[in-house]
């Protein structure tokens, strides 16, 4: 339940500096009536411009930042001085205190839960997401406000509304514009879920595209791999093959070949020598032999010698000097025979020791150095055959950890989820906003039927012979003894009488589908054209109705015959152009 409790005014249209209060904190029907000391008292006049209307424009101000009639908000200050205007009220709902504070010049909107400010935007004094919390705590539209708790005769009667307009206010009243708040709720969830879908997707979307990044780069190794793998066992084969080249020949034999080589050249070699050095002895020998021979023979043609000049025969000192010297020469050739004869004989010794060589030893390097470079190139070969076997592949490891590590799943439970959610969203906002839609019918079926009985209920009270009935399309329709009427054709009372019966019929619609309110205006309703009957039966439905039913009502009429009807009177004084609630709540005895 709303529980309104209090209302001050300041500098608010008519009421001056000074500050007005107004208490709602009752459960009867007040009068509210006006004294305009300004215009003289108590004369038929008088009882116009007071500022009884204020109090239902600063409640619509206070809760809805306007006024309750067509008035531009900075000519709600007070004219006179122009400045802090402010209007504070206080409700109570469910066990919650609120105070709203609402001004201008300066600016104010202060929001208040539980003595706790919840902050809005002081310099401009407003706030658009707190006036929207404000009115969902509350309920109700300003439009809805105007008919179901403030009456007034400047309001445009619903019936005299355009046909969309009074949709939007039945369809409000019965519901259907909750459906309709569902429906964006349920719209903004929609996107939100189609956002998320999209959000999902991207994700998704761009996991594949890394993974197909990842993949093409292992396929990369994988290449590089097989490439790797076919050069190194390319690289086995043709050293395996150059090795079992090598081996073909037995190293140690040609080493071992080489060896004896070595020995058969270096005995060959000496033989040469020897047989070269016999070669030049032998002659050698010839000849000292020679020369001994020619000597010796010398020797012996000595005595018979004559000179080879004159021919005549030697003389003996001569053929002594001769003899001495042929002696000598024989001796000398005898003893170079002889040297040259042993060394002769020593090489053929020698010779005889070297013996026969057998024949020269075959090999295949030419040279024993070439042959050694062989056994080192296989034992190289065999080194690096036994590396390469022994090679890691280096391409595997990084294969494997792209595999494991940096592929990411690819999961689509979440975007399904999502998927599905949102077909079921759409399927529910076509259950809310589609007008054949069971839901609407229902609701509407259902509170059209009770809108009607209070509707027939309230008339026949208040005396209004017509019968007026909400049809399923929302239309309404008037007849009276079997004849269609439209609402200008009822006179002003007539109308009077419907425009209350409807307001108190949509009250009770609101109040049994949201919640009780405890207050309700009528202002200048019954003061025109409404005969005796008729306002008797209007006190009687708000008496009624303010005693069972706990309500605060404030009854706004020039007519002084209705203070003997009433219990209570608020007096609104003007004085010095300075609106005031005299005896705010006053008995009448």
């Amino acid at each position: 339940m709303i529980k309104i409790k209090d209302l001050t005014v300041k500098n608010f249209m008519s009421v001056g500096n000074q500050t007005q209060a107004v208490d709602f904190d009752h459960e009867q029907l007040t009068l509210v009536l006006g004294e305009n000391l300004d215009q003289g008292g108590d004369d038929s006049g008088s009882r116009n411009g007071t500022g009884k209307t204020t109090i239902i424009n600063a409640l619509s101000y206070a809760l809805y930042g306007t006024a309750l009639t067509n008035i531009k908000k900075n000519n709600l200050i007070n004219k006179t001085n122009s400045k802090g205007m402010l209007v504070t009220l206080t409700f109570e709902k469910d066990g919650n205190n609120y105070r709203i504070e609402r001004g201008r010049s300066p600016n104010i909107f202060k929001f208040y839960i539980n003595d706790q400010e919840k902050l809005v935007d002081e310099s401009q004094g407003d706030s658009r997401q707190t006036q929207d919390d404000l009115n969902t705590l509350l309920g109700m539209s300003h439009d809805m406000f105007k008919h179901i708790v403030a009456l007034n005769t400047y309001t445009e009667p619903f019936l005299s509304m355009r046909v969309n307009d009074q949709r939007q206010i039945i369809e409000q009243l019965l519901g259907i514009t909750i459906l309709s708040e569902k429906a964006d709720a349920l719209k903004e969830q929609t996107r939100q879920t189609k956002d998320a879908i999209t959000e999902e997707t991207l994700k998704i979307n761009a996991i594949q595209t890394a993974n197909e990044k990842i993949e093409a780069s292992i396929d990369g190794l994988k290449r590089t791999q097989r490439a790797w793998v076919a050069k190194s066992k390319q690289d086995q084969e043709k050293l395996a093959a150059g090795i079992a080249q090598l081996e073909e020949l037995d190293i140690e034999a040609e080493l071992e070949a080489h060896e004896k080589l070595a020995n058969w050249t270096e005995h060959n070699n000496a033989i040469l020598a020897l047989r070269k050095e016999l070669s030049t002895l032998e002659p050698a020998l010839t000849r000292a032999d020679k020369a001994v021979e020619k000597v010796t023979k010398d020797i012996a043609e000595l005595e018979d010698a004559t000179c080879y000049t004159c021919g005549q025969e030697l003389h003996a000192d001569k053929k002594l000097e001769i003899a001495e010297r042929k002696d000598k020469e024989l001796t000398d050739a005898k003893a170079y025979a002889q040297e040259i004869n042993a060394k002769c004989s020593e090489v053929i010794m020698a010779l005889e020791e070297i013996g026969d060589i057998n024949g020269k030893p075959t090999t295949f390097y030419d040279t024993a150095k070439e042959a050694y470079e062989h056994r080192s190139n296989v034992d190289n070969l065999k080194q690096t055959l036994a590396s390469k076997t022994e090679e890691t592949d280096p391409y595997q490891s990084q294969i494997d950890e792209l595999t494991t590590t940096a592929i990411q799943e690819v999961n689509w439970i979440v975007v399904n989820e999502l998927t599905n959610l949102k077909e079921h969203q759409d399927f529910l906002l076509k259950l809310l906003t589609n007008k054949d839609s069971f839901i609407r019918k229902k609701i509407i079926d259902q509170n059209l039927a009770y809108l009607n009985n209070r509707l027939t209920y309230y008339l026949d009270k208040l005396g209004l012979p017509h019968q007026v009935v909400f049809q399923n399309d929302l239309n309404v329709e008037i007849t009276q003894l079997g004849q269609d009427l439209d609402f200008d054709n009822l006179s002003r009372g007539e109308r009077n009488r419907l425009i209350l019966g409807l307001s108190f019929a949509f009250r009770d619609v609101w109040e049994s589908l949201y919640q009780n309110i405890n207050l309700l205006f009528i202002d200048e309703l019954i003061d025109s054209g409404m005969d005796t009957a008729g306002v008797e039966n209007s006190l009687s439905v708000l008496k009624k109705m303010a005693r069972e039913r706990s309500k605060n009502i404030y009854l706004i009429s020039h007519k002084d015959e209705l203070i003997g009807r009433v219990n209570h009177v608020l007096r609104v004084v003007k004085e010095n152009g300075f609106t005031s609630y005299a005896n705010d709540l006053e008995v009448v005895e």
